[in-house]
């Protein structure tokens, strides 16, 4: 049983992970640490949870944990992602794991020198949904695969809210920009080569706001929007020759309607719908992280972390330019 610490009372960790892992069947949470040990005791009790921890530092020298949860504000990431793995714990950190591509080298050698599984929290990674789609491309059932389309949209004005705030990590790419990105080449398997772009900034915030991207993966393309002050929108479609796979719900399962698929081929004039009865995405990547610190099972890797995030780079550098950049 993997004992998780659970590094700050933040919003995602109450809402979602602390709630997932008590639910998986390989892992507990075995203790809250805080800056505020008021705060730390108060989720704790909420939870049934053992321990509480006034300070960050102390959870990490305790013996009580194997592996912490980090739902810090992005800015936070790298830092206490190096400094509990060189305490000895394996490490689930909140995406995005970083802010630059080259920060996750430090972050590799963190993980290489302690021998600890480190794994960025992209929690899609592991829902059942995203498995079938990868299975559908291989397949070959819309045939030869061209476009890709997707949208993540929602409204959030709030100054005091981290998403809006730079120094801590905030902007709509780090926020759901990941997310487009990390199940397209999850579900195909290819890398993009260039990409073009266009973001907006908030004149008050000064945090990006909107971005539309279109990037050539050699074969076909990925188009997708998304933005944070507009109404919410979850979208992705894979288009082939043959026909195009639509995922109704595909980055929060289950928030957006059924979790589904529907896989249409123009070929055969026939469309069919597969549904899946348990997508609690943060429960089967608790799950699968837990088999991975038993070198049962991969997860997402530090390596793939690195792409993802080389990706959202070169978003910025093209949305600057006004053209093409390699990726």
């Amino acid at each position: 049983m993997l004992r998780f610490g659970i590094i700050s009372t933040a919003k995602i960790a109450q809402d979602h992970v602390i709630p997932a892992i008590q639910d998986a069947q390989n892992c507990v949470v075995s203790a809250i640490a805080s800056r505020d040990p008021a705060k730390a005791r108060a989720v704790a009790d909420r939870f049934s949870v053992p321990y509480a921890f006034g300070s960050y530092e102390e959870m990490l020298a305790s013996d009580v944990i194997d592996a912490v949860y980090i739902p810090l504000p992005t800015s936070q990431h790298v830092e206490w992602t190096v400094r509990a793995a060189d305490a000895g714990k394996h490490v689930l950190c909140e995406k995005p794991i970083s802010l630059k591509a080259e920060e996750i080298d430090a972050l590799i050698a963190a993980r290489d020198r302690n021998g600890v599984i480190v794994s960025e929290a992209f929690m899609v990674a592991y829902a059942p949904v995203w498995a079938k789609v990868k299975e559908l491309l291989a397949s070959g059932a819309i045939g030869s695969l061209k476009h890709v389309q997707g949208a993540f949209t929602y409204f959030n004005r709030d100054p005091g809210n981290m998403r809006n705030i730079p120094e801590l990590g905030g902007g709509a790419l780090p926020d759901i920009g990941v997310y487009p990105t990390i199940v397209t080449r999850f579900a195909t398997g290819a890398e993009p080569k260039r990409v073009q772009a266009t973001v907006e900034r908030d004149s008050e915030f000064g945090t990006d706001i909107y971005a539309s991207v279109r990037a050539d993966f050699g074969g076909f393309e990925l188009s997708f929007y998304l933005a944070t002050q507009l109404a919410s929108r979850q979208l992705m479609i894979f288009h082939g020759t043959d026909g195009y796979i639509e995922v109704k719900s595909p980055f929060n399962a289950n928030r957006w309607g059924a979790e589904e698929i529907e896989l249409t081929n123009q070929t055969h004039n026939a469309s069919q719908i597969f549904r899946f009865q348990d997508s609690r995405q943060y429960k089967l990547e608790a799950e699968a992280f837990a088999r991975a610190a038993k070198g049962e099972e991969d997860v997402v890797t530090l390596e793939s972390s690195r792409k993802n995030q080389l990706f959202i780079d070169a978003i910025y550098r093209a949305a600057e330019k006004d053209g093409w950049e390699t990726v």
